[in-house]
């Protein structure tokens, strides 16, 4: 332990003497405590389930009978490709039957049963627009704020830096992460960018350790751990005493803190043998192909019951991409998902947490609406489209059994209330009490927020 100790003692001190002077106009905050907000919030949670790859709106949450009507023949409009070689101006129908559902009567594909049985719950958003067709280019523009953009700090990051967390045993920013591995542009999805490390999101694995180095070994667990850990901060205080302002030591300090305390909580929060069956069952547990994602959405209630701030699940890759076989891969994904998510708001619902919970449930583009040629109609698939798609939400003050804005008749592009990704922002930001240019974080002497001074307005027409 001395060794261990002494050593980390000389490395704090080696940054320090290595470390270029801060050049902040104001010193960030660098704790987790739970902070008041602008305004009184309607929500204090969220848990976004992000479907990388883009889902195609038009045959899950966007009927276009039009394009049923013309399939097969030569769309009219400029369309964008992204493999020219594949490219085709045939207009592609959906396969797939829509049905009204719910008080509200939205249609919904045959692929979500589960969704609609939620519909009345849900504001399903049929006009986003990122303008862009690329996958990492419109993950960058939802989560950072701009298209294409490296090194910002993600939604969850600045959404955390506001509010901090309502409990101080677990993170406040939590990733479900997919046991296939990391979806497409990996960690940038969840990172801290140009913020202290406390913001970044703290991924929770599939498989034990379910968080990378939380469980100290077996020699040094009990009351030796304890010793260590508080011999350990003491020399971090007395170094932060001694270099005052270095936030990155502060943020660390905080992580050691965090990390002695989740040992228990998150223990508890991840088991959950203490669900009842048919809670289990509701979520699709009991099932092959849903149990992996039931799991996740299950857990992600546990949490944010528990005070964690953000939660977002991810995919491993990006299924939603349907290039090819879109009869086959959109029903497979949507099998997987569509059970868990529904019982997900279901579940926030019965237990009263929905109404200060939001959920959100997208991907960063949606379908072209004419096909991707493969040389066989069974093969045929859909390219990228960035011009308009379809999200939903619920809770957090979010208006149910709506919908908002629209497509053109085929589904290529938004046309009405449009909604782009930084509206998204300053609107789920409004939810939690917060004016989006007002939550700035100094970095490089200028002043950054969320939206990064794009033009971004609350989408007051779908909040109460």
């Amino acid at each position: 332990m001395g060794v261990g100790a002494v050593a980390l003692q000389w490395m704090l001190n080696r940054e320090s003497a290595t470390a270029k002077p801060p050049v902040l106009k104001d010193k960030p905050h660098n704790d987790l405590l739970p902070r008041a907000p602008h305004f009184e919030p309607q929500a204090t949670a969220m848990i976004s389930l992000f479907q990388h790859g883009g889902p195609a709106h038009m045959d899950l949450t966007d009927p276009k009978p039009e394009l049923s009507k013309h399939h097969g023949m030569d769309y009219s409009g400029d369309i964008q490709f992204s493999f020219v070689n594949e490219a085709s101006k045939k207009l592609f129908g959906s396969p797939f039957l829509f049905q009204p559902h719910g008080e509200c009567g939205t249609e919904l594909s045959e692929l979500l049963p589960h969704t609609a049985g939620i519909v009345d719950d849900l504001c399903l958003i049929r006009s986003m627009h990122t303008g862009a067709n690329g996958h990492e280019v419109s993950i960058r523009y939802f989560h950072g704020g701009i298209p294409a953009v490296l090194g910002r700090p993600t939604f969850g990051s600045w959404l955390t830096y506001a509010l901090g967390c309502e409990t101080q045993d677990l993170p406040a920013f939590m990733v479900l992460s997919d046991p296939g591995g990391h979806p497409v542009d990996g960690a940038t999805n969840w990172s801290n960018g140009f913020m202290p490390s406390m913001f970044q999101g703290t991924v929770l694995r599939p498989k034990e350790p379910r968080i990378f180095n939380l469980q100290p070994p077996k020699h040094l667990a009990g009351p030796f751990q304890r010793q260590n850990l508080d011999f350990l901060q003491t020399l971090n205080r007395q170094h932060l005493e001694a270099h005052p302002g270095e936030s990155d030591l502060e943020a660390r300090i905080a992580s050691y803190e965090l990390a002695a305390r989740m040992q228990t909580a998150a223990s508890d929060a991840l088991d959950i043998s203490q669900e009842t069956a048919s809670t289990q069952s509701m979520y699709g547990l009991d099932q092959p192909e849903t149990h992996e994602y039931g799991t996740r959405c299950l857990l992600a209630r546990r949490l944010v019951e528990r005070g964690v701030r953000f939660v977002q699940l991810f995919h491993s890759g990006q299924p939603w991409d349907n290039h090819s076989n879109i009869k086959t891969g959109l029903a497979s994904i949507c099998k997987k998902t569509d059970q868990p998510a529904a019982a997900l708001v279901k579940d926030l619902k019965q237990r009263g947490l929905l109404d200060t919970t939001m959920v959100h449930w997208g991907g960063e583009i949606g379908r072209l609406p004419v096909t991707q040629d493969h040389g066989s109609p069974e093969k045929a698939g859909r390219d990228h489209n960035g011009q308009g798609f379809s999200i939903w939400l619920a809770g957090g003050g979010i208006r149910g059994g709506m919908t908002f804005g629209q497509t053109d008749e085929f589904g290529h592009r938004a046309v009405e209330n449009i909604v782009t990704p930084n509206d998204f922002q300053a609107t789920v930001m409004h939810q939690f009490g917060l004016k989006h240019d007002q939550v700035v974080f100094t970095h490089g002497n200028q002043q950054q927020i969320i939206t990064a001074n794009r033009p971004a307005r609350v989408v007051e027409e779908i909040v109460t």
